[in-house]
């Protein structure tokens, strides 16, 4: 089969790092980390796993920030992760072959992957959390039968969605429904994620929050708080026309400029009334603010300017990932915030009942007519890969948001 396969060789890492210097397009060259080969189809390490047919593989952001080396040698997560990879986990596609073991699964079924590689995927006893359906907490991810990784795509074991077969084990294939179209379903992770973030500190009725960052996952936000707390004032944070757009689109009331931080802090004061109180140097603290803050970026500035306009006692959703660096954070304890982490999706409890993300996605779109499609900005083969990560890599002037790898 046809792979992108990313080797962490230190020679491929460090030639890559110095010719990044003179052209961004060395993240794709033949020196690279990632390449496109030839591989074996892949085995099943046990009788409950199943292969799936990729038909089509959304492109997330930590996919492409591998890729472009926008990491740390000292991030804990490499504790967690095995080399060479296949990259991909945002899959759509149709299962091909099926285990002895599999029972619910049937060879030609539509499903999408939910590609967290958990305990009873390793052949182990769920553990604590996967008893509760926190599979993005499981506690053996580098246990049982298959290499140490948190999900398809960082494991060696478990090839992802960059390539035209994957296996997985029989749970991660959830089906498809008939009135779920494919463009709908390869969008199940990063809805998910977002989800799962409001989910983790839902907002008040009534009241006002900030989505910082305006790409998949905040369009995404954008969209599933519209949907489901009508009440709820919506600002953003963008980056791109483009991006700023579809924020509107998706029911935004305003979306600000994202530089100078300044400006950001000054347009939010100005949206909610809060008087702007300036320190001696460095970036006004608002007396008042937004009640929450979802931020898909997560870097040290969003950082620094989501403590200062978040209102006292309120909170910050970290989803994002960046390199930490320092910032000023005194805010953070003077108005009592709550800095909550929130790591991709799980079991979720909505109105009083539970059930998995992804089905929440599919109920979502046929009851509250949820549609974040407009949100897929470009298609390209696998062996176009080149061309779709440096769209990624220029996003402003290409338009990009959501880019899929599609399989003929």
């Amino acid at each position: 089969m046809r792979a992108l396969v990313f080797d962490n060789s230190f020679p491929r890492l460090a030639a890559t790092k110095i010719l990044s210097q003179i052209t961004p397009r060395a993240f794709v060259s033949r020196i690279a980390p990632i390449q496109l080969v030839d591989l074996p189809d892949p085995t099943l390490p046990a009788d409950d796993w199943l292969t799936i047919r990729t038909q089509w593989c959304g492109m997330c952001g930590s996919d492409y920030k591998q890729v472009f080396l926008n990491g740390s040698t000292d991030n804990p997560m490499t504790a967690l992760v095995t080399f060479p990879q296949v990259l991909g986990h945002e899959v759509v596609g149709i299962v091909e072959s099926v285990g002895p073991g599999c029972n619910e699964r049937k060879v030609g079924d539509r499903v999408v992957l939910n590609p967290w590689l958990s305990c009873v995927t390793r052949g182990l006893a769920p553990c604590e959390w996967c008893q509760k359906g926190e599979l993005a907490q499981c506690l053996n991810f580098t246990e049982g039968h298959i290499a140490a990784g948190i999900h398809h795509g960082n494991s060696s074991d478990a090839t992802g969605g960059f390539a035209q077969i994957v296996p997985a084990h029989e749970s991660q294939a959830i089906p498809i429904p008939n009135d779920i179209s494919d463009e709908h379903a390869v969008l199940s992770d990063p809805f998910s994620v977002s989800l799962h973030a409001i989910l983790r500190e839902p907002p008040p009725e009534n009241g006002t929050v900030l989505i910082y960052g305006c790409g998949t996952l905040g369009l995404s936000a954008i969209a599933t708080l519209k949907a489901l707390y009508p009440s709820v004032t919506v600002y953003g944070v963008g980056r791109y026309e483009h991006q700023k757009r579809l924020a509107l689109q998706f029911g935004a009331t305003d979306v600000f400029e994202h530089k100078p931080e300044s400006a950001v802090v000054d347009a939010v004061a100005k949206a909610v009334g809060a008087k702007a109180q300036k320190p001696w140097r460095g970036l006004p603290m608002l007396n008042g603010g937004v009640d929450v803050i979802y931020d898909t970026v997560s870097s040290p500035k969003t950082l620094e300017v989501g403590v200062r306009v978040t209102k006292a006692r309120g909170a910050i959703v970290c989803l994002g990932v960046e390199i930490p660096k320092r910032f000023e954070w005194t805010p953070l304890y003077f108005k009592e915030l709550r800095l909550v982490g929130s790591n991709a999706f799980a079991i979720e409890e909505y109105n009083g009942e539970r059930k998995h993300s992804i089905e929440w996605y599919f109920q979502f779109i046929r009851e509250k007519g949820i549609d974040i499609t407009p949100i897929i900005t470009h298609r390209f083969s696998l062996e176009d890969y080149k061309t779709a990560f440096m769209h990624c890599f220029a996003q402003g002037e290409n338009e990009a948001v959501k880019i899929l790898f599609e399989y003929p």
